[in-house]
């Protein structure tokens, strides 16, 4: 039998629940060989829900030559740091959304990922959604035909006492607001299915609901790739939250894929309906939500891993999502 790959998780917070269920429902292929916290306390807290060795010993991990990859589940301001120190170290590395807190922080990654040789991708799991994948085969198969028009609404809820914690919805921490915090899986999702060839016009707001450095609020008027009309529309205040919402018009037919729910509606008069696997995350409750599609990213990334290829969502895959929220955040400050 093949050796299973060793893994190593790197940030033991809320963002390392459903990796490490993932993780146990792949314990076939993958064996987790350290979970890693610079914090002894939350190393602990970790090791009484799951069954993996805890260390607060990067170097250590680093050397460990039965460590083949690295999951990186750490807050984006290390992001690169890290992820950077795992590939030079020949560790292979997926690393949580967003890539980085700049466009330009994460070229670097890409780009020393790029120099190492080793596998690379993101955590930008609603790709890998069934609903997701059956729309995409749907506009790659012309089934919709002609893209005419394109919406996207991600109108989510977070509490106050979210953005209380330290460093929440700070540029220092986050990197930015509701886009590349929230909203960056349904946008990198619309851009992965109807690309972005321009942002025409943005509008960006703190509203009085929340009381945070960055944005909660966020509509843009876009084009698609084709040069159809789109709409975007992004925020966290919107309460209680509520399912994020993609729809597209087509010649052929119209696509409404709500959470996980895909209704796909034909002018001859068919219909075809994709039930939700679960709830989204939208709520007060940010990991509200099930692990099926993180379980896909890690297997596919486990397979890209033995087949020497590149994962579904690469370094570049979420780079020019990151890149598409700074071009709509300059929109709103009135940039070209």
């Amino acid at each position: 039998m093949t050796r299973k790959l060793g893994i190593a998780v790197i940030g033991l917070g809320p963002a390392s629940l459903p990796h490490s269920k993932s993780l146990l429902d792949l314990s076939d292929r993958a064996e987790v060989r350290f979970a890693v916290s610079r914090s002894a306390e939350r190393a602990q807290s970790y090791a009484r829900q799951f069954p993996f060795p805890t260390t607060t010993d990067l170097d250590a991990v680093l050397a460990d030559p039965a460590v083949d990859a690295m999951i990186v589940l750490t807050p984006p301001s290390a992001h690169l740091e890290i992820s950077a120190r795992c590939l030079e170290a020949g560790k292979h590395v997926l690393v949580e959304k967003p890539l980085e807190l700049t466009s330009e922080r994460g070229q670097r990654l890409v780009d020393t990922a790029r120099r190492t040789g080793k596998i690379f991708g993101v955590v930008l799991q609603h790709r890998f959604r069934p609903a997701s994948l059956r729309l995409k085969a749907a506009l790659d198969g012309g089934e919709l035909g002609t893209i005419e028009a394109a919406f996207l609404a991600v109108p989510w809820w977070r509490p106050q006492s979210y953005y209380d914690e330290p460093g929440r919805g700070t540029l220092a921490r986050d990197g930015g607001g509701v886009l590349l915090t929230q909203a960056i899986h349904s946008l990198d999702l619309f851009r992965s299915l109807v690309g972005v060839s321009r942002v025409v016009a943005a509008q960006a707001r703190t509203t009085a609901l929340h009381r945070m450095e960055t944005e909660d609020y966020v509509s843009a008027l876009l084009e698609t790739r084709d040069g159809a009309p789109a709409t975007l529309v992004a925020t966290t205040a919107a309460y209680p939250g509520h399912p994020e919402r993609i729809e597209i018009t087509g010649t052929k037919g119209f696509a409404a894929l709500i959470g996980g729910r895909l209704r796909l509606a034909f002018l001859d008069g068919r219909e075809e309906i994709i039930e939700a696997e679960g709830a989204t995350g939208s709520g007060a409750n940010i990991m509200d939500f099930p692990h099926d599609a993180h379980r896909a990213v890690i297997a596919d990334f486990l397979d890209a891993v033995e087949a020497g290829r590149d994962p579904v969502v690469t370094g570049e895959e979420a780079l020019a999502s990151q890149r598409l929220v700074d071009d709509i955040l300059k929109a709103a400050r009135g940039g070209a």
